[in-house]
Parts: C-alpha cells; sequence; structure tokens
C-alpha cells in the first residue's frame, strides 16, 4: 500500500513501491523506479529513468536549531532530481538541493539544502554533504566523506573516503566567527587521499594532490603534491596524471623550454674546428 496525492504526477511505465508517500505537487517522470518506504516531499521534480531506493527521503526541509550558525529556513525552491539519478537507501535530499542528470547518490548519504551534484558525479556511502555546497560534474566523494557548508568542488575531482572539510577556524566559539564561515575550494581535477583534513578558506588549485592523512593548512598550488602534517610540497603530479588540457598545456611549455634552451646554446657557443 502506498500514498499518491491526488495532486501528484507519475509518468507512464513508473513504478512505485509499498509504503512510499508521493505528496502534492510532486513530478515523477517516465520509466522511474521508486523503492518501497520513500517519502517524496512536496513539489519536487523527477525526470525520467530515475531509480530512488528503499527508505529514501527526498525533498525534506531542514530543522533550524535554536542556536544554527548556518541554517537557514526560508522560501526554498523545489528539490529537482534530473534524469538517469540513482538515490541509494536511505539517502537525504533536502529541499531545494540539485542532483544533475546520471549522478549516483550513495545509500545513507546526504545532500543539504541549496546544494547541487553535477552529471554523472558519485557521492558515496554515508557522505554529508553540507548546506551551499557546489559539487561539479564527474566527481567522486567517497565513503564517509564530510564537505562543510560553503565548499566549492569542482569537475572531475577526487575526494577519498574520511575526507573532512572545515569552515571554521573559530572552533564555534565567538560571534566573530560568523563573519568569516568559508569552505574550500577544490578546483578541476583536484585529489585529496583518504582521511586528509582540509582547513577552512583554502584553495586547491586545478590537478593538486593533497595526499593522505595530510592536515592541509595553506593552498595548494595548481598540479603540485602536499603531504605530511602540517602539509608541505613533495613536488609536482606527474604529467600522465593532469586532466588532459593541463597535460598539453605542460608538454607545450617543456617543449617550449626545450627550444629556448637550444636557441640559446647556439647563440651563446662558439665554433673551433667545426666544435662547438
Amino acid at each position: 500500500m502506498n500514498h499518491v496525492h491526488e495532486t501528484a504526477k507519475v509518468g507512464t511505465d513508473t513504478e512505485i513501491g509499498q509504503f512510499t508517500i508521493v505528496s502534492e505537487n510532486v513530478r515523477i517522470g517516465r520509466n522511474c523506479r521508486i523503492g518501497h518506504h520513500v517519502v517524496i516531499h512536496p513539489d519536487t521534480v523527477i525526470g525520467d529513468h530515475v531509480r530512488i531506493d528503499d527508505h529514501a527521503t527526498v525533498g525534506k526541509l531542514p530543522m533550524k536549531a535554536a542556536n544554527s550558525a548556518l541554517t537557514q529556513i526560508a522560501q526554498l525552491d523545489p528539490t529537482q532530481i534530473e534524469s538517469g539519478v540513482m538515490l541509494g537507501t536511505s539517502a537525504i535530499i533536502y529541499r531545494s538541493a540539485r542532483i544533475a542528470s546520471k549522478a549516483l547518490v550513495a545509500d545513507q548519504a546526504s545532500v543539504r539544502e541549496l546544494s547541487s551534484v553535477g552529471e554523472m558525479t558519485i557521492i558515496g556511502r554515508g557522505v554529508t554533504i553540507e548546506n551551499m555546497v557546489i559539487v561539479g560534474a564527474r566527481t567522486k566523494v567517497e565513503a564517509g566523506a564530510y564537505i562543510a557548508t560553503f565548499s566549492a568542488i569542482g569537475d572531475d575531482c577526487f575526494i577519498a573516503p574520511e575526507v573532512t572539510v572545515t569552515n571554521d577556524n573559530f572552533l564555534g566559539r565567538t560571534e566573530e566567527r560568523k563573519k568569516h564561515f568559508k569552505g574550500i575550494t577544490l578546483e578541476d581535477g583536484g585529489r585529496v587521499g583518504a582521511n586528509a583534513t582540509l582547513l577552512p578558506g583554502l584553495t586547491i588549485g586545478g590537478d593538486g594532490v593533497a595526499a593522505a592523512g595530510a592536515v592541509v593548512t595553506k593552498d595548494i598550488p595548481e598540479a603540485e603534491v602536499v603531504a605530511g602534517v602540517p602539509a608541505r610540497s613533495f613536488g609536482q603530479v606527474p604529467t600522465e596524471q593532469l586532466l588532459e588540457e593541463r597535460r598539453k598545456k605542460r608538454e607545450r611549455a617543456t617543449d617550449e623550454l626545450v627550444v629556448k634552451q637550444i636557441i640559446r646554446f647556439f647563440e651563446n657557443g662558439t665554433v673551433t674546428n667545426g666544435q662547438r
């Protein structure tokens, strides 16, 4: 037995499991598979070919604790689940979150209000994406990672299991902290190893890497590797690991440097008996 509100619209060939609630003004596309005990809150928009597993919750309104610093209770736009998305068992997608096409949000993961997940991105089991976070396309956020409010993660990034992103250098004390909340910026192709901790306000440049277990206290330049506690430079990311455009840029720069060295050699050299 399930309950589909009379104002909800369900597309053709969509299957809805037992004890599922589809609330008022929900829109569900064609060929979707909605599991058992799923709750879809009012106004949620779901595209075609979407899979939502048992006990998932979609469109949940946030709760604001009496001393919460960042949760906003205001007029929020409807949740959008685009075509081809998969939501795992007990996943929670809050109202106004947007999950782009062919993304996967795995079992017990949550995506808070005013956050977005890009197309073909994987949000792993038990991941927490806090409110006001942007995650780009084709990115992987692995099991148990925590992404703090006001963070921005680019395209083609990798965040390993149990990574912690922070946004409060004041550790919850003083009113001054509210002026300085800032998560991290992980630019396209950036990677973070397992159990690394990223302190507030940092930028990891494109293709930059924080090694497993690192405590990152400073920005990481483009295509640089850092490791340790506190993290320090361990050189450059190997060329073959760079995203294609950045790899080509480095190869061009290397070729130009070689040409300049050859020209300098011939300009500065002298010829004696046919030799330099």
